[in-house]
């Protein structure tokens, strides 16, 4: 019964990882094979097994794939305005020091824009700029990979911990600050790693000590206290923001000038264009500045103009099953539709017309329509598993096998389902319900299970290294085909340590949450 229950699971590890199937296709096979074993062997009735598929597209279109759709958006809008050219622009006149640019570009930057978008712009653009300024392709890569390591779990403006939460009933904001917890040693270590890997050895830190611990410091006090108080749609962008603040600060405070590590002129000429003024800087930042603002304003924070937006929803019944709930559409204070704003309005200020700005939306749904696909698939399917007992089926025996120290691989289940899907939220879909059923299953209370489960978004990062979908946007951003292997083994020696670092700490921590 195990392998049955675990069939739709094991058919998506055969068809992206062997049969090189599409994702889409395989998620909706994936959905098939769920209803198969739901119906025949699981004893769930045909409506049930339908209401269970439409909860899950309601889901995935709301809030998942509005906050998707939005941020990819606005991210291409600033690239149709030429708005990202001014930003790239600002970044890269803060230091001739190839150490110093990584960071703000690679940690800092990215970070940012995985906190924005997601879905690989956090790779490929920060790789991009990187390889364009003459930083060796293979090496804007590999430092770009270890970045976006951390801020996985937040992207998209949270959205892997808002879905985590909603399929387990776990409050997203203590799911984001166990998360934070989980992953302050190595969003400390990170800067270190970074700097290390652009010298090729440990004599790259000399002199940039101080600097990678302010890097660190500044990412994760931020990300720690926005996930406390506020929850995970903000912790990476705040953390972000006040990085590339405090790098900015410090190179211009403390000239870092080793002529190891100098840019040649060749990587440092720029063409000329007008100088950036401080209202075409704004300018440029507007839309990502406005999210924050609209974001922070419709917070929890702030109770006045949080409680009434909060209000405006509907409930609907539509599993009526056991174990069945109300979903509920929040239809004004949700992050898609305050994005969505912040984009229209940003975008009319850069001087986008408002048939541009709907063409480019319109372009941008359509070359997400196959990642639409694949997130309704794969959510429908995880929740007719839930629904159908195959989930619960599936934690059974993976406590049987470990008993009490289940915790200590919660991580590297997480690890594989974005390594098989590429996403972070699709990992929580498949192994959200699976970790806390487990940590049910060894007797952990409500505090350990969302420890747990929270252990599955901290293991999505580490997955997102070694995805064959990260490798090919790396691969694609840097223009260096046939490199693939090379950033797949460097890959692979970060992921073995960070997962055996991860399943340490949930394992050990547990012990400090209960």
């Amino acid at each position: 019964m195990f392998f049955l229950a675990l069939s739709p699971i094991l058919w998506l590890i055969v068809a992206l990882t062997v049969l090189r199937m599409s994702a889409w296709k395989a998620c909706s096979m994936a959905l098939v094979i769920a209803w198969a074993v739901g119906i025949l062997l699981e004893g769930m009735t045909l409506p049930h097994a339908i209401e269970a598929t439409l909860e899950g597209v309601a889901l995935a279109c709301w809030p998942i794939l509005l906050v998707i759709v939005a941020a990819i958006f606005t991210y291409t809008l600033t690239l149709r305005t030429h708005a990202m050219d001014t930003i790239q622009r600002m970044l890269t006149s803060v230091s001739s020091d190839r150490r110093v640019l990584i960071l703000l570009i690679g940690w800092g930057f990215g970070g940012f824009l995985e906190g924005m978008a997601g879905f690989g712009t956090a790779i490929a653009i920060p790789a991009g700029m990187l390889a364009g300024l003459g930083i060796p392709p293979v090496l804007a890569a590999s430092v770009c990979l270890i970045a976006n390591s951390v801020p996985t779990a937040y992207g998209s403006i949270g959205i892997p911990l808002v879905t985590l939460g909603g399929l387990t009933s776990i409050p997203s904001n203590e799911l984001a600050i166990y998360t934070a917890l989980q992953l302050a040693p190595l969003t400390l270590l990170c800067p270190f790693l970074m700097t290390i890997v652009t010298g090729g050895s440990l004599k790259a830190l000399s002199g940039m000590m101080p600097l990678c611990a302010l890097s660190a410091l500044s990412f994760l006090l931020p990300e720690l206290a926005i996930s406390y108080f506020i929850g995970p749609d903000l912790a990476v962008v705040a953390g972000a923001i006040v990085t590339m603040g405090a790098i900015v600060a410090y190179a211009k405070k403390f000239p870092i000038h080793d002529p190891a590590y100098a840019m040649t002129k060749k990587e440092d000429a720029e063409e000329e264009a007008a100088p950036i003024t401080l209202r075409s800087g704004l300018v440029a930042w507007l839309p990502f500045i406005l999210i924050f603002l609209l974001l922070l304003a419709t917070s929890k924070l702030l109770p006045v103009i949080h409680d009434p937006l909060t209000a405006i929803q509907s409930s609907v019944l539509i599993y009526d099953g056991p174990g069945g709930a109300p979903y509920t559409f929040t239809w004004v204070a949700t992050p898609g539709v305050l994005i969505l704003l912040a984009a229209f309005l940003g975008g009319h200020v850069q001087g986008a017309s408002l048939s541009m700005m709907t063409r480019t939306l319109g372009k941008t749904i359509y070359d997400l329509r196959y990642t639409m696909l694949t997130i309704i698939a794969v959510i429908a399917t995880a929740k007719v598993m839930g629904y159908a007992g195959m989930t619960h089926a599936i934690a059974e025996t993976a406590v049987a096998a470990t008993g009490t120290t289940y915790p200590a691989i919660a991580a590297f289940i997480g690890s594989i389902g974005t390594f098989i899907t590429g996403s972070a939220t699709s990992s929580c879909v498949l192994f959200g319900k699976l970790q806390t059923d487990s940590a049910l299953a060894i007797g952990a209370g409500p505090s350990v299970q969302a420890w747990v489960a929270a252990a599955n978004a901290t293991g999505a990062c580490a997955g997102k290294m070694i995805s064959p979908q990260s490798i090919a946007i790396a691969i694609g951003a840097i223009g260096a085909p046939g490199c693939d292997g090379r950033l797949l083994h460097f890959a692979a020696k970060v992921y073995v340590p960070f997962i055996i670092a991860m399943g340490l700490i949930v394992y050990f921590g547990q012990a400090l949450v209960k």
